[in-house]
This record gives structure tokens, sequence and C-alpha cells, in this order.
């Protein structure tokens, strides 16, 4: 299906078409312009990068890596199973569990919209999708793989050997580490949710949201959320400061070793929030609500009101976009 709608994109008439239609479902202003115009709708796709194009052949072979566990150590792990398209493609779990039984450290992000982040993992350590796929491949707690030895599992399929070759036709040894990254980046870069009734509402149509999202979303921008929660993919993609309940994680002080860093992590995204429980860095936060009003203590010093928190979580809901069309691969 994907590479389909890859290979035909619309004509101009049709294009054109479609624009007109959607000029004519737009309905009366409801008198919130100068709060819409503090967000941004989500693209269908995120940037590309100029060394990693996006193809029809690339994104069948990262699809099928993706879901492949004979890159891990275990032969039972796969990167969809801490990142399950039926569980918003997280797990629903605190903390990820990966080979031998091994807890994680961090709770699982999903890698909806990941494409749209300026940097990788919550502590910010890949500056983009390629260097995030090797990660947790080789980590000793999640899939315990060694690099070189994926790189043999895989040739050791007449199917892998015939995809590699396909999706990158100019390299005679195509099996290599660089290219496994690339498959992996370019398929993630496909899993985005457009579409929300929030980006319906920024597109004009002011029936997309319930009375009481629009009262969250004025909530959301008058109280600060917005300052962090910015941009298409509501992140400004920097890190923050914030004391996690029951959390010692020092955060990005792992990576820079700089003290200033202590305790910050990226901000997260929240689209898909709703269905991406649970929250917080060590995933011990069970439900929105609660982490709304986390938030607001730690980030912004304010006690929200339930009425103020209940607005903002149905504001969340509507951040909720469409899943993307994609298919369970058949491997070899």
């Amino acid at each position: 299906m994907l590479k389909h709608a890859l290979a035909r994109p619309l004509s101009l008439a049709a294009a054109v078409s479609l624009s007109a239609v959607m000029a004519t479902t737009v309905v009366a202003d409801d008198g919130l312009g100068e709060y819409r115009d503090r967000f941004e709708p989500l693209p269908h796709l995120p940037p590309i990068p100029a060394d990693n194009s996006l193809t029809p052949e690339k994104v069948e072979l990262g699809n099928m890596l993706f879901f492949e566990p004979r890159i891990s150590a275990s032969g039972v792990i796969s990167c969809a199973t801490c990142h399950n398209p039926a569980l918003g493609w997280t797990d629903r779990i605190a903390r990820g569990t990966g080979h031998d039984g091994q807890i994680g450290a961090r709770n699982s992000p999903t890698v909806l919209n990941s494409g749209f982040l300026e940097s990788q993992f919550w502590d910010g350590r890949e500056p983009d999708l390629e260097g995030q796929a090797l990660g947790p491949i080789q980590d000793s707690v999640e899939m315990a793989m060694d690099l070189d030895h994926a790189i043999e599992r895989l040739n050791e399929f007449e199917l892998y050997q015939k995809k590699f070759a396909e999706a990158y036709p100019d390299e005679s040894d195509p099996i290599t580490i660089d290219n496994l990254a690339k498959a992996l980046a370019t398929f993630q870069r496909t899993l985005n949710t457009p579409n929300s009734p929030f980006d319906r509402y920024l597109r004009g149509d002011m029936d997309a949201l319930t009375q009481q999202q629009k009262d969250g979303m004025v909530a959301f921008a008058d109280n600060g959320c917005i300052a962090c929660h910015r941009g298409p993919a509501l992140t400004d993609s920097n890190f923050w400061a914030i004391q996690v309940p029951g959390s010692t994680d020092v955060g990005r002080y792992d990576v820079t070793g700089d003290d200033a860093d202590m305790y910050k992590f990226r901000t997260p995204t929240l689209r898909n929030v709703a269905v991406t429980y649970p929250y917080m860095n060590n995933g011990a936060t069970e439900t929105l609500e609660e982490a709304v009003a986390i938030m607001g203590r730690e980030m912004l010093n304010r006690e929200f009101e339930d009425e103020t928190i209940a607005d903002i979580t149905a504001f969340l809901h509507s951040l909720t976009g469409e899943m993307p069309d994609f298919e369970i691969p058949a491997l070899p």
C-alpha cells in the first residue's frame, strides 16, 4: 500500500480538486485565530536527509528489518517488541523488557513522528534516526547483538540479498551496517500521524474539536505549555531539567558530563500522547491527567485546578492522528 502511494503522487488536477474540496469544508471562524496561529499542523512527511533518500524499496526493506528478530542475540526480539504498532508504536509498560528479561532504564518512547525530532532518545545521544536505529540492536540490555554478526545473519538469506540490492542498486555489496541503519531510519520516517482532529482544526475545520478541547488549547497556551511543546510535533527538541517522581535518572548528564545537564531530558512529542502511556522517562506516571498535573507543578510552578487538568487532557486527546498505513512483512 505504501509503495503504491509513494509511486503515484497526486496529479496537478487532482491536487487542485482536493484543495477546492477542502476549501468548501471550512466553516465559520470560532474567534480563536490568535491561538491557532501559535500552532502548526503536522506534515505527511518529515525532512528527508540528502544522503538517505526515501524510496519505496528502502521503505519495504526497513519495514522487514523493523520486525526482524534474528538481528537480536536471542533471535526473538525485534524493534517492534518495544515499538508495537498495536500499542501506539511503544510497549505501554513502564520500562521495556529486553535480552534475557532485563529491564531497561527508561520508558520506551513511541517511534511515531520520530522523523520530526531534532535528536533521538530521552537524552538526545543520537542526532538522527540513522544513529538511533543501531543503538537498540547492539545495546546489551535490549537486543544485545554485535552489528557485524547482524550483517552476517542477514547475508544468510537470499531474500535479504535481493531486497538490499533493490534498495541500494548502485552498490556491489549492499548489506552493510550503514545501509541497515538507513533502511530502518527510512521506514521510521513514514510512521507519521497527520490529520488528527487538531490538524483538521488548524486547517480550517472549526468543528473538528469539541468546546472542551478548544478550552484546553487555550489553557495549554495561556499557562505556558506551548513554550516547550511547539512546532508540528509539539516539541522543541530541547533538554529541560525535571525531577520526575520516583526517578533518580540523571538524564543528559550521562551524555555530556556537564553538571548543567543533570536531570535534563528531551521534550517528548505530544503527538498521540493519549495512546502512548505510561509517561515520563521512568514510565511511572500512569494517566494523562497525572502527567498534566506533574508538568504544571514541576515545569511551570503551578498547581492546576481539576477543570484545567480536564480541559488540557481533552485537548491532548485531539492530537491522536491517523495511524500509518503499513503491512506486517512476511520474513524469510
